[in-house]
């Protein structure tokens, strides 16, 4: 049981990463001031939800893959 709850929750993981890294996108405004802090701020989400998404790659289950995919 362990094994699929770690499963789980690599998946869930890897899920609000993207759903963080979309809304970091969201929030950039090129014509703001800050919009290099903006970017950086993205790039870090982008970079950390592509690595929530490689992990739980390596335990997904064949549904799970497929989602995580169209990540």
């Amino acid at each position: 049981m362990p094994y699929n709850k770690d499963k789980q929750q690599s998946f869930q993981a890897a899920q609000q990463g993207y759903e963080q890294a979309v809304d970091a996108k969201k929030e950039i405004v090129v014509s703001s001031s800050g919009y290099g802090k903006d970017l950086k701020h993205l790039q870090q989400e982008v970079g950390e939800a592509k690595e929530q998404i490689e992990s739980a790659l390596m335990s997904a289950t064949e549904h799970q893959r497929a989602q995580l995919l169209q990540f």
